[in-house]
Order: structure tokens, then sequence, then C-alpha cells
């Protein structure tokens, strides 16, 4: 039988390798195999798989026995459909390198020079950049927001963050919870807290606590603050000395002495029996004060402060013993232990005073009406490089302003822009209302404008005053500026809307009421209440002018159907230029590829030489006119599917 070529060759080949002795036989290349090699019958090439299958199992590759030693990695398993909605996980610190954290010190640089809008604004566009701020540049803009009392641009900022998917940590979650309570604004914060608990892919700090029960306390919600610290413990968080002082600094500011000792004594029981720390000592020094028991809160006192006192004593722990000591007649111990403080501060070896202490001593000074010492003492806070913040001005101004002393409130006033402390609208409601006292309503207008121009945002009990003061005295021109400007700003009740008309009437004004009364009617008519019309009316008709009012009433609501007919009229006219349009493009022997005859084809194109440009214009008009009205355009649409079937179907 005669044998095929490769059959011939593979046994020509194992004759030869066989022939040699073993001595003589070179090992093959692993990489050469008879498997590359073709194969008389299916038989032979089974029993050569079969033999290099043994083969592997005896002497396993080299590649597999260098990845045996190896760990094989774990892949995590992943969610075929994530949830959008999923909080985001906030990244760590290590993300803070390269272009990252150089975007970061330039921010930061921004912030030292105080230049927060510019910090914000960056931080913004660099969200669509090729470098995405981190969480932590994102925090540091809105810290220095925080500390000069910008809550809705920190707000603003960290509603832009969310939507960016800028995964928030508990820090961001901190600083909006500290801007709701600083805003009075309580339940929006404990209802942020029950957000945090429930969504948040981590749990609150000790810090979060703190903040939400001081808001609280500050905020005169000392039950819930109660409440809140007896969650803290549940959920497996030690006795916290701060959270302890804020409660019972709340229960002595409402009197309630025996509150203040029954924390005392929880808290020792928490710590083992002895409290170290010296936050409690001023709370528990007011509660000796409360009993009257005068000689035991002294006693408390040497315990804290003396030589031999085992007791810590952070700045913040002096502050509640200057604190209790000058509001319980020990004013002259105050003074003592504040120059001790002055005396033994050495920043930052040791810290034993910051801005609390001066303003503790500044209330301590008004309180017993030396306003120059606390003028004195508050300057003098720059020595210990203290720099005072816009509610210090705030509390010293407010003091002066009470006492009939707009001049020196002014002189802080300016100061407050030298040192680049920006003023809020409390400031500029003090000076306003002060002035108008001292009989000076044209300051205090120039004092509302200011605050308007420097985008603030008054609200309008303070444009009530505003206009009030200026009424009363006989301005009601520069009254009714302030009135036009505020209107399109603040939301007016019928009230504000009496009051300003009434003194319009009482002048002989009825044509500004009656523009008020346009003005309303095209851009707020919701205001335009029936109570307030009738008032409008009796006024009028007094004049004999009732019947103005109502001609401007139909006046108005004619212009406002005519102005809907007319929309209607061009969405008419769209629908029909590009229904015609349309007609036109169908029936043009171009679209489908339809040709003439060349004898047609050239008579018609001599015949309408003039009417192609025409029609390709009103063709533009026509897709103008479409696109400015969505419906028109979508029915267009459906206008060309449907005769293009039809076309098709013919």
């Amino acid at each position: 039988m005669a044998l095929s070529k490769h059959s011939f060759f593979t046994h020509h080949l194992k004759t030869l390798t066989l022939a040699k002795p073993y001595y003589l036989r070179r090992p093959q290349p692993p990489f050469i195999s008879l498997r590359f090699l073709s194969f008389a019958t299916p038989e032979e090439a089974a029993a050569e798989r079969r033999k290099r299958k043994r083969r592997l199992r005896i002497e396993p590759p080299l590649s597999s026995l260098r990845q045996q030693n190896q760990p094989r990695p774990v892949t995590p398993p992943q969610n075929p459909n994530p949830n959008p909605n999923a909080p985001k996980i906030p990244e760590t610190v290590s993300s803070l390198t390269g272009n990252r954290l150089n975007l970061h010190n330039k921010i930061l640089k921004l912030i030292r020079e105080n230049d927060l809008d510019e910090a914000a604004l960056y931080t913004r566009h660099s969200v669509y950049s090729n470098c995405r701020p981190t969480i932590f540049t994102c925090n540091a803009v809105m810290t220095a927001q925080l500390r000069q009392s910008r809550y809705s641009d920190l707000l603003s900022l960290h509603r832009f963050i969310t939507q960016a998917g800028i995964g928030a940590n508990i820090v961001t979650h901190n600083l909006l919870l500290t801007a709701y309570m600083d805003c009075r604004k309580t339940d929006m914060a404990m209802e942020h807290y029950k957000q945090l608990i429930n969504n948040a892919p981590f749990n609150p700090s000790p810090t979060t606590y703190r903040i939400l029960i001081k808001g609280l306390v500050d905020n005169g919600k000392i039950d819930k603050a109660m409440e809140l610290k007896d969650e803290m413990l549940t959920k497996g968080f030690s006795a916290d000395t701060v959270v302890y002082s804020y409660l019972m600094s709340g229960q002595a500011k409402v009197s309630n002495a025996d509150g203040v000792f029954e924390l005392y004594e929880e808290l020792k029981e928490k710590l083992g029996g002895d409290v170290s720390d010296g936050l409690v000592c001023g709370s528990l020094m007011k509660g000796y004060f409360l009993r009257e028991m005068e000689k035991e809160a002294m006693e408390c006192y040497e315990e804290a402060v003396g030589e031999d006192s085992k007791i810590k004593m952070s700045a913040v722990a002096f502050n509640y013993v200057l604190d209790a000591l000058s509001k319980n007649g020990k004013f002259d111990e105050a003074l003592k232990l504040f120059d001790r403080m002055l005396n033994e501060h050495d920043p930052p070896k040791r810290l034993t005073l910051n801005l609390g202490s001066f303003n503790v001593m500044v209330d301590g000074y008004c309180a017993l009406g030396r306003f120059n010492d606390a003028i004195n003492v508050f300057n003098s806070m720059g020595e210990k490089r203290c720099r005072p913040d816009t509610l210090s001005y705030n509390n010293l101004i407010e003091q002066l302003c009470k006492n009939d002393m707009l001049g020196e409130a002014e002189e802080l006033y300016k100061d407050m822009g030298e040192k680049g402390v920006s003023p809020d609208e409390f400031t500029f409601v003090l000076l306003m209302d002060t002035c108008f006292k001292e009989n000076r309503p044209d300051d205090a207008a120039a004092y509302f404008k200011t605050m308007v121009e420097s985008k603030l945002r008054p609200n309008l009990g303070v444009y009530n005053r505003l206009v009030d003061g200026l009424v009363k005295v006989g301005k009601v021109d520069e009254a009714k500026s302030f009135f036009d400007l505020m209107m399109g700003k603040l939301r007016m009740n019928d009230d504000s809307y009496k009051f300003m008309m009434n003194a319009l009437f009482e002048i002989g004004q009825h044509d500004e009421v009656l523009k008020i009364v346009d003005r309303m009617l095209r851009e707020d008519p919701g205001d335009f209440s029936d109570e307030l019309q009738e008032f409008i009316r009796e006024s009028l008709k007094k004049e004999g002018r009732d019947e103005e009012l109502t001609k401007l009433v139909e006046d108005i609501e004619r212009e406002k159907k005519e102005a809907v007919a007319r929309e209607a009229e061009a969405a008419e006219k769209a629908k029909a230029s590009a229904r015609a349009a349309v007609s036109s493009l169908i029936n043009s022997p171009k679209l489908f590829g339809n040709k003439e005859p060349e004898e047609q084809s050239t008579t018609a194109d001599d015949d309408d030489k003039e009417a192609v440009p025409e029609q390709e214009v009103s063709a533009q008009e026509a897709a103008v006119e479409a696109s400015s009205a969505g419906e028109d355009a979508a029915e267009a649409e459906n206008l060309v599917a449907t005769e293009a079937r039809s076309d098709g179907a013919l």
C-alpha cells in the first residue's frame, strides 16, 4: 500500500531519531513538537495529544512554576446594576498628590490672601478640568467661608460639589451642620444628621455630636441636646467632656442648678470618679453661684487655677471660669486671672487665651459701664496674635449703640474694613437703627444701601424699619425709591404694600400707586390680593378715581389675552410654513432622483429660474420659524415621515 507524503515524512523522522544511541541524542527544544506536523489519521493525532498531556503532567512548563508561588489577584465582585443614588465614597489623603496637590496649594494661597470669591470660583472651574479638586480642597474653601460667616456661599458651593459627584467626608458634613446651627436652622441640621446616620458610608465623629449639641444649647433646645447626648452614648462613644461642658453651660443659662450637678455627677461616674479636664469648672462654679454657695464656688476656682492644681486648663476652660467670675460679682478676680493668662500665653508652646477671652472681658467691662476700657481691651488683641471676627465686632458695636455711643461704634465699623473683616447684615442693622434713633435718617439710608450693594440680603423686617423711619421724617420719595429697589428682591406682604401706598396717598401721589399696581399685575399678579385691591379702590374712591383701577386691570388683562393670541397666531404661521416647506421638499423631483427628459428639464429650468431662489428663501424662513417652536418642529417631522411612507407605498 502506498504511503502518503506526510506519513512517509513522519515515519522517516521517527526512524532517524530512534536510530542514534541514547548518549548521542540531542534534546529537542521545547517549542518544537510533532503536533505541529500533519498526521496521517485522526488516531495518530489523538495519541500525540495524549502523550503531550502526560508529559505536561510530569514536567509542567517553566511559566507555571514561576507563577505557582504568586498570589492570585482577587477581583472584587461588581454590581451589574449600580445604584446612581448611592452615596459617593470619599477620597483618601493619598489622592492629594501631583497636580491635584498643586491645585490645593494654589487655592490655599488664595484663602490666605482673603480672596474667597476667587478661591470658590477656581474650585468650581477645576471640577470640569483635567485636574479635578479633591474633597479636601473643597473643605478648605468652605471652612474659610464659614470662618467669615458667608453661609450662603458655603451652601452654594456644597450644593455644587454634590451635583458634581465629589464624595463628601465627615468634615464636609460637620461644616454643613455648623452652618445650619449658626443660622439657627436646627431642624435642618437634625434632618441632615439623620441622613448622615442612615445613608453615609461612614459613622459620625465625636465632633459631629459636639457641633449638634452646642447648636441645640445655643438655640435653647436643651431637652433635644440631652436626648442626643444619650444617643451618642448608646452608639458606643465615650463620655466627652466637651459635650458635658456644653450641656452644663446650657443648664446654668436657664438657672437650673440641679441639672448642672446631675450632669457633673454623671460625667464623674462615666470617667471613673475623677474629672481632670477643666472645661466643666466654669459651669460648676455657675451652679454653686445659682445655689448661693459662694464659698464652694471659690473653692472650685482655687482647685482649678491654683498653683497645686492637677486639672488641665486650656484657653476655653479659662474662658468658662472668666465668664463665671465676671457675671457673678467677681470681676476683680476675673481681671487678675486675665492678667495671669496674658503673662502665661506663649504661642505655640502654651495657649492660655484666645478670641473668646477678650470677648468675655469686653462684656465684663461693658456690664460695668467702662466702655473705654472695653475698647482698649478689644484693640489689644493684636498684641497676642488674636484677630477679631465679625461676631466680636458686632458684640462691641451693639453694646456701644445701646449706650448712645454711635461715634465710637462707627469708628469700629471703619476699623473692620481696614482689618479685612466683612460686616454682615446685623452690623448694618445696628448702625441703621441707631442712626434713626439719633435723627440721622440719611446716614441710616446710606447704611442700608451699602448693605444691599455688598450683596447681603436684608429681610423684610429690616426693610420695613427703613421705610418706616424714612416716612416718619417725611422722606417719602426716598422710601419709594427703596421700595422700587427691594420690590423685585423681597417677597412683599399686604402690610408692606399698604404702608407704602398709604404714605403715597397721604401726599397725593395716586399715580405712583397706580404704577405700583401696574408693576404688580405684570410681574407678580399673585401678590394683588382681594384685600389689597379693596384697600386701593377705597382710597382712590375718595378722589373719584376708582374707575382708573378697574380700567387698568381690564387693560392689562386685554393685553395679556392679545399677547397669547399673537403667540398662537405666530405658532400657527410657523406650523403652516413648516408644512409648506416640507411639501415643497417632498414634491421636489431632486429628492427621489427622478430625471425628466432633457428638453423638459431645460424648459423647466428656464421657466423657474426666478422661482427657485424664492422657494429656497421660503424654506429657510420656514425652518427658522419651525425651530423657534418645538411642537411645530416635531409635527413637521411627523409630517415628513408620513408622506415619505405614503410615497414609498405608491
